[in-house]
């Protein structure tokens, strides 16, 4: 039997979704490949994605004659990575709220505190809490406004299994989109607070990147609203016996139980992906997701995106003639981050779906309602049950008379 994996390019938008207006109206002019194309037109060279659909989807060329395509809406509230995959992996979080720390800094500290917690409020001019001298929960600041809930930790004063727990504590007294707990041991708790600071008005949050936490020995969980895990192609692969590698951000934002590996570094994630690839016999799955465009896209830096972009595709065109004869491989993007428009947030765009390999037909999928048909089409492709939403396209793709 053969393999079904996935490959995000996470923020690899191509163009703002019709709702846009609302959710973020300034959002309406995204459109991060042509924005990005556009500022690097000499320096940008991807044809391996252009020629699998790319240019048909944007550009009007001729539908590509070795692979199928198509795009999706983003049927999660707004635009973002951890929402992003678990519609992906086929099931749609619920409808969340926009929350502030101003207005749930209460009734957080108020849980914590029952939970024998040590909570306080280290500055005078903003409610950002203090948990065991260890940890800072205040709003997030490289989302949407109001997105997200951080709990950033000194992890030489806090273990990670700690942070989980007051994650899950904030997770179960906040209805905001996620909650992140996260953290490092080569900041310090003093570094931290010296990075909290405000972005817009009264959203108070750690200056994540100067704080030091990423980097060596960095620590994420991420905790959605509403999310049905067990209805979701990995949780739905792992009680079936079906091994599924996460490598990359999926290793932080995907539910499972087989090998992770949260990979930062586009150049060793890609090279891991091979070596795993050909290492592996046996009918497992792979998903992967690229974080650095998103990271690009966060810093604004149409430069770094265009590089990424470029070493994705020579990767793609040195990978895709090694694929076995049964094997596939799902290429798509989970939102947008048009580092061009003014601003460092995530945009709500639609994202390009190409399906390869040397059994798939070349076809047209069209527009899918959700980003679920994607899990659905893997949950399909293994013969295990379905997911909680979603529509698979296996029979579109693949023809198996």
């Amino acid at each position: 039997m053969g393999r079904m994996m996935l490959l995000v390019i996470d923020s690899f938008g191509i163009g703002a979704m019709d709702d846009c207006r609302d959710y973020v109206p300034s959002d309406c002019r995204a459109n991060t490949y042509k924005h990005i194309r556009e500022a690097k037109k000499d320096e940008l060279k991807i044809p391996t994605l252009y020629r699998l659909g790319l240019g048909a989807l944007v550009d009007g060329k001729s539908a590509p004659e070795t692979n199928a395509y198509g795009y999706s809406k983003l049927a999660h509230h707004g635009a973002d990575t951890y929402l992003g995959h678990q519609e992906i992996a086929g099931s749609c979080p619920k409808k969340s709220n926009k929350r502030l720390m101003k207005e749930v800094h209460g009734q957080i500290k108020q849980a914590l505190e029952a939970h024998g917690y040590e909570v306080a409020y280290p500055f005078s001019h903003c409610q950002v809490l203090l948990v065991n001298g260890a940890a800072v929960v205040a709003d997030n600041l490289e989302s949407s406004l109001g997105n997200i809930i951080n709990v950033t930790a000194d992890l030489k004063k806090m273990t990670f299994d700690e942070l989980k727990k007051i994650g899950r504590i904030v997770r179960e007294n906040v209805d905001t989109s996620r909650v992140i707990a996260l953290g490092g041991p080569y900041t310090s708790i003093e570094r931290i607070l010296s990075c909290v600071k405000e972005k817009h008005k009264d959203q108070w949050g750690v200056d994540t990147p100067k704080a030091g936490v990423y980097g060596k020995g960095y620590m994420v969980y991420h905790m959605g609203y509403g999310v049905e895990i067990d209805k979701q192609f990995p949780m739905i692969a792992a009680k079936h016996g079906l091994k599924v590698y996460r490598l990359g951000k999926t290793a932080d934002v995907l539910h499972g139980t087989g090998p992770a590996e949260p990979i930062v570094n586009t150049t060793e994630l890609l090279a891991r992906f091979s070596e795993l690839y050909r290492k592996e016999e046996g009918n497992a799955s792979f998903l992967v997701n690229i974080q650095e465009t998103d990271l690009a896209g966060h810093a604004e830096n149409v430069d770094w995106y265009c590089r990424l972009l470029n070493e994705t595709d020579q990767w793609l065109q040195d990978f895709i003639p090694q694929m076995r004869e049964e094997d596939i491989l799902i290429i798509m993007a989970d939102h947008g981050n048009d580092p061009t428009i003014g601003h460092s947030n995530h945009t709500r765009e639609y994202v390009p779906i190409f399906i390869v390999g040397k059994k798939v037909k070349p076809v047209y999928i069209g527009m899918r309602e959700t980003m679920a048909d994607v899990g659905a089409t893997l949950c399909d492709f293994y013969g295990l049950p379905k997911t909680k939403e979603g529509e698979s396209f296996l029979d579109l793709i693949l023809d198996r008379n």
